[in-house]
């Protein structure tokens, strides 16, 4: 399996590594990956790899994960030499995008905070992201929920993960907000993304995603549409302002 090196610190925007091996699709398979790869709703990171001293380098679109593998595999950009097995390469992200998308993924926790039913979508990009919740009827009142949300990131909550195992985690069923995305097992253990700490936390589910430090990183956010989509459904935007 590739080591996670995005977990280990989120916050890390390059890395060494040694290339593994290539997909026949043409990825590029490292030991550890910076880049986070797509799911639960978030893109794959984006960057560059580059080896020789810096005097080969390929764009990486995104990053993916590989099938009943456990490795993540880096995607190029465009058609080019990939760096060969063995190589050592540096990992570098496109730090501004993958930043964004760690603000958005904290203020859609906090939209599931503040509208508390069950979530049955999401999508992250770097400028919004938006929720699909089980609301049959529109009951909510936007202004009141922006006040919400802006008070949540005025707060500058701290944003902590914690793990907990599969078989508590069945038996703390209300953790997981999500009815369309299960969360990942297998592995033993479920990491929790936890908003707030004793007295003033706010919320605690599974989350496999990247996210700010405090809640104040979010910075302006905004409420956008609520649309209609279908019988039971309706989905939420939220978009940040700078």
């Amino acid at each position: 399996m590739t080591e996670l090196l995005f977990r280990s610190d989120t916050y890390q925007r390059e890395a060494v590594s040694r290339v593994t091996g290539h997909t026949a699709e043409g990825g590029v398979l490292c030991e550890g990956s910076l880049f986070y790869p797509t799911g639960g709703g978030q893109p794959g990171d984006s960057g560059t790899l580059s080896w020789d001293g810096g005097g080969q380098t390929l764009p990486i679109a995104t990053a993916v994960k590989v099938r009943d593998t456990g490795e993540i595999a880096l995607v190029p950009g465009e058609p080019g030499r990939l760096p060969p097995v063995g190589t050592e390469v540096t990992q570098t992200l496109d730090w501004d995008r993958r930043h964004r998308h760690m603000r958005v993924h904290t203020a859609l926790h906090l939209l599931s905070v503040v509208i508390p039913l069950p979530v049955t979508g999401g999508a992250i990009s770097a400028e919004k992201g938006r929720l699909d919740f089980d609301m049959p009827e529109m009951t909510q009142d936007r202004d009141a929920l922006q006040e919400l949300l802006t008070d949540l990131v005025d707060r500058d909550l701290l944003v902590t993960e914690d793990w907990i195992t599969e078989t508590d985690l069945e038996r703390q069923p209300e953790l997981v907000k999500t009815m369309s995305v299960a969360p990942p097992r297998g592995a033993g253990a479920v990491r929790l993304i936890r908003i707030g700490e004793g007295d003033e936390q706010v919320d605690l589910q599974p989350c496999g995603g990247t996210h700010v430090a405090r809640t104040g990183e979010i910075g302006a956010l905004r409420l956008g549409k609520f649309e209609k989509k279908g019988r039971q459904n309706r989905r939420v935007y939220l978009h940040l302002d700078d």
